[in-house]
């Protein structure tokens, strides 16, 4: 399979559900890095470590060697999303029903945020794959059930582990630190919650980036005629290409997605925001490496929640729970209907 940059750009001009996909994907990415990475930084910069801006350029700039890197030196996130779905053999109809996804993706998404319905990109992914596979494939037997079965853990694993880590780590520094002086650790873990924050940034890239690259690099298999990227590597160009896609996403900002990550949810003293941001990274980079698509988002808020848990429950707002409950309620049906639906009707109409 040919997947050189100049070829690429050949079938990009040629194939008009390429270029869909090719577009809806990037933009997806760049919303992502928008809206999503500031969670990364939302603890540095509410804890008074680091000021917006300069933090959500560090962020950018983590963003893009996380996406690079990783995938650089292990794929099995993107592969896990590349491979948890068989569209079938007729790659015309799969590179049709691939568009449809990510279409019913903007859908969904838009159609929930004028409801006030909580998102999350990561899940809307997942979903509208695995409903437009359905659609164009032979239904229920088009999902690779060892590999989504890896979502499964994804969803235990954003919650429960983020929360446990938090409340583990947390307890850690503070026994630590029991005997040191406020005033000098104040200033290691504003150094340490920077160093944090950077490797959170790394690791969300690594995640959210990732997933992104896996239904590109789909999208182009399709294009090739081939109904599979099983066993063919990810090209360099294109790690870069979304890589640069994510940091630019990510430098245009999210203070208001800061405020409400970092402050509204537990309010934070500096050893709390740098306990929150590596118990956070450590699971993110357990999941990376073992290939398990998690929701970036859900992972640092439950590990937030974990870091007020070891203090007292009474400091988190259970109303972040509540939120991140019917993200999953709704979004796996919703958007998974709605991609099926537009599938059906791109198929019908192209």
């Amino acid at each position: 399979m040919d997947v050189t940059f100049s070829y690429f750009w050949q079938q990009v001009l040629s194939s008009p559900a390429l270029m869909i996909t090719s577009l809806l994907t990037l933009g997806v990415i760049f919303v992502n890095g928008w809206t999503d990475a500031p969670n990364a930084i939302a603890t540095c910069i509410t804890t008074r470590c680091m000021r917006p801006r300069p933090a959500i350029m560090m962020s950018a700039a983590f963003n893009f060697l996380g996406v690079f890197i990783m995938t650089h030196i292990n794929a099995s996130v993107a592969s896990t999303i590349s491979n948890m779905v068989d569209f079938g053999n007729d790659t015309h109809t799969a590179l049709l029903a691939l568009s449809a996804a990510l279409f019913s993706i903007v859908v969904y998404s838009t159609a929930a945020s004028h409801f006030g319905i909580p998102t999350s990109e990561s899940h809307s992914l997942i979903a509208g794959l695995t409903g437009a596979a359905i659609a164009a494939g032979e239904g229920l037997g088009s999902i690779n059930g060892h590999e989504w079965i890896k979502v499964i853990y994804g969803l235990v694993l954003s919650l429960a582990l983020g929360f446990v880590m938090g409340f583990l780590v947390c307890r850690l520094v503070v026994a630590i630190c029991r005997r040191m002086d406020r005033r000098r650790t104040n200033r290691v873990f504003r150094l340490a919650q920077i160093a944090g924050a950077a490797a959170m940034s790394f690791m969300h890239g690594a995640q959210d980036g990732q997933k992104f690259i896996g239904v590109l690099f789909l999208g182009i298999a399709f294009a090739n005629g081939e109904s599979s990227v099983h066993g063919v590597l990810i090209p360099v160009w294109l790690m870069v290409l979304c890589s640069i896609v994510m940091g630019v996403g990510t430098s245009v900002g999210g203070e208001k997605i800061i405020r409400s990550v970092g402050m509204d949810m537990v309010k934070l003293e500096k050893y709390q925001g740098f306990s929150a941001d590596a118990a956070a990274s450590l699971c993110l980079l357990f999941s990376s490496v073992f290939g398990i698509p998690v929701s970036t988002t859900h992972t640092k808020t439950s590990a937030i929640m974990g870091v007020g848990a070891s203090r007292r429950l009474s400091a988190i707002n259970f109303g972040v729970v509540r939120d991140m409950m019917l993200t999953w309620v709704f979004t796996f049906p919703g958007c998974g209907i709605i991609s099926f639906l537009m599938a059906k009707l791109f198929l019908a109409i192209f």
